[in-house]
């Protein structure tokens, strides 16, 4: 009864111990991190940027990795947020570098008059009111000394047009909206 009992013991203990070894090594590996991707970087830089609580329709920002060195380009509405993103990036794990090119769009009353008007314009079109729903919707309204350009990403040409139509349509910026929406499924129609 003794034998058979340790018989049942050991292996079981072994496997324990065995599960125990690799949940210790998962961790270090977690905690210390091993070798990053280039892609595994940016992943985590855009998840920083995507959670950083100011980030919002106003704002492009583009991540660019090569070697572990970040680049951060496009444009942010407030001062703050440039050097805030800069230094989340920063503590990125993997991250060797960070150059910091995003623009700071120009503060004023009218620019900000645009903005509300262009976004009112496209997320109360009945086609892309769907875009609104989520903490940071996919159309970004840029606005620089009253110039708009519309970033980010859609789910199909309509609604990149759409988007451009009821842009153009709010009113109260010089010439016509730079429309760089991109279109996540190219292949389909509706």
């Amino acid at each position: 009864m003794k034998n058979l009992l340790m018989n049942k013991l050991i292996p079981a203990a072994a496997v324990l111990l065995l599960g125990l070894g690799v949940a210790a090594a998962a961790k270090k590996d977690k905690n210390q991190g091993g070798p990053y991707t280039d892609s595994d970087i940016a992943a985590k830089v855009v998840h920083e940027v995507r959670m950083y609580s100011w980030y919002s329709i106003w704002d492009n920002v583009n991540i660019r990795v090569t070697e572990g060195n970040v680049e951060l380009s496009g444009q942010v509405n407030q001062p703050f947020k440039k050097d805030d993103l800069g230094r989340l990036a920063q503590h990125v794990p993997g991250v060797v570098s960070v150059t910091n090119d995003l623009q700071v769009l120009p503060l004023s009353d009218f620019d900000n008059r645009i903005r509300q008007q262009v976004a009112r314009a496209i997320y109360r079109d009945p086609v892309l009111s769907k875009y609104a729903v989520g903490a940071v919707p996919p159309i970004h309204i840029i606005v620089a000394n009253g110039h708009v350009t519309l970033e980010g990403v859609v789910n199909n040409e309509t609604d990149k047009n759409i988007a451009g139509i009821r842009a153009n349509g709010a009113g109260l910026s010089f010439g016509q909206v730079t429309n760089n929406l991109r279109v996540d499924n190219p292949s389909h129609k509706s």
